[in-house]
């Protein structure tokens, strides 16, 4: 894979830094994507054309780290358009992709991902959520019953693919649809909110009661739900690790330049935690590009393993730097309001989740093991 990012690769680069430049003021959310949507920002990687720009792998980069960059606001869609996408590109009908990617390539509906459950969040397989079929006045459907857990973005999507049950009588990953709910359903889809540590809400359990999905809406087929959902999770980094580590780079630069303005970097302790906070995230960015695109299926948990323990280690690092003073917020406490936090407290607290969410570590060392050492399978009950 060519990363010397040529003279095609760096004109669009531009072509990105400029258009960020020219959009100054936005703000996250709905509108912000329906604005990205309509300069054809979204599906950059997609193999179909649904008014969005066509850009090489190289290119994908140049934009995902222009965007970081310029600091443009935490994506609303990007559920939608890096993993549901690929996913409906990969095991999708034709009217299934004709009907879902040109809302999301214009920033119009958004998605969420109903996988994780109380009782199967890192064990996939053990998911108990139930879809049975059903045939209404609208036609043949599934009535999905049951509950998902640490659903980023519920609150504001207006669809979940969801990994639900349809044989009542099957175990394991045997049994398992890969459907498409929509959200607004009052009385059948409830949202909760989960408050965290940082005293924000960015997941959420959702409650699904006979929520309706439509028969046409089941990718993959019926039963084959866990190959669809071991896909999508392929999908889940590549160029988006790089464009994180552009992220990562701002808040090391930030925790640096406070040491050095404190003298705190005279400690020698400290002072080699910096280096070597920096020196390791440069080994992932070349980690990252040398496997971009590759079928490594090593790949995206030996990125997980890296960035989760790393950006762990950097919160603890941003509060070490600060001293006794990172024990306090940055205003007066009062119990009538929730309590504040400064920024090296907030990214402390949340990136204690970093080795939790998204696979844990021990996942991940699981499959590892499993899938690429070829050692012997965990015993499961």
């Amino acid at each position: 894979m060519d990363f010397t990012f040529g003279p095609e690769t760096e004109a669009f680069r531009a072509e990105a830094r400029a258009w960020l430049s020219a959009h100054p003021g936005r703000t996250p959310g709905r509108e912000w994507e329906r604005e990205l949507g309509a300069a054809g920002w979204i599906g950059l990687g997609w193999r179909g054309e649904y008014g969005n720009r066509r850009a090489t792998l190289a290119q994908q980069v140049a934009w995902g780290e222009e965007y970081a960059r310029a600091e443009a606001p935490a994506r609303s869609g990007h559920i939608g358009e890096n993993l549901l996408a690929p996913t409906l590109e990969a095991h999708g009908t034709p009217d299934q992709r004709d009907r879902f990617l040109p809302p999301v390539a214009r920033g119009e509906e958004l998605w969420c991902q109903g996988y994780s459950e109380p009782g199967a969040g890192s064990d996939l397989a053990g998911v108990r959520t139930a879809a049975a079929r059903d045939h209404d006045a609208e036609g043949p459907c599934y009535r999905v019953t049951g509950q998902k857990i640490w659903t980023s973005l519920a609150r504001t999507a207006d669809w979940c693919f969801v990994l639900a049950r349809t044989d009542p009588d099957s175990r394991r990953h045997h049994g398992l649809s890969f459907l498409l709910v929509p959200m607004d359903q009052p009385g059948r889809v409830e949202v909760r909110p989960i408050r965290q540590l940082t005293g924000t809400a960015e997941f959420n359990e959702v409650f699904f009661d006979g929520a309706r999905a439509d028969a046409a809406h089941v990718v993959g087929g019926e039963g084959d739900g866990w190959q669809v959902a071991m896909s999508l999770l392929g999908f889940e980094r590549g160029v988006s690790t790089l464009v994180q580590q552009i992220g990562f780079e701002r808040e090391l630069r930030q925790v640096v330049d406070h040491a050095v303005t404190t003298g705190a970097a005279a400690d020698p302790v400290l002072r080699d935690r910096l280096v070597r906070q920096w020196a390791e995230l440069r080994t992932m960015r070349w980690n990252a590009l040398r496997t971009l695109g590759t079928a490594d299926p090593a790949a995206p948990s030996v990125a997980k393993l890296l960035w989760g323990g790393w950006h762990q280690r950097l919160g603890e690092l941003a509060v070490a730097v600060r001293g006794a003073p990172a024990a306090t917020g940055p205003t007066p406490w009062e119990p009538e309001r929730p309590y504040e936090l400064d920024q090296a407290q907030r990214m402390f607290l949340f990136s204690r989740a970093d080795t939790i969410y998204g696979g844990s570590d021990e996942i991940q060392r699981t499959i590892i093991a499993e899938r690429v050492l070829g050692l012997p399978k965990e015993p499961r009950g």
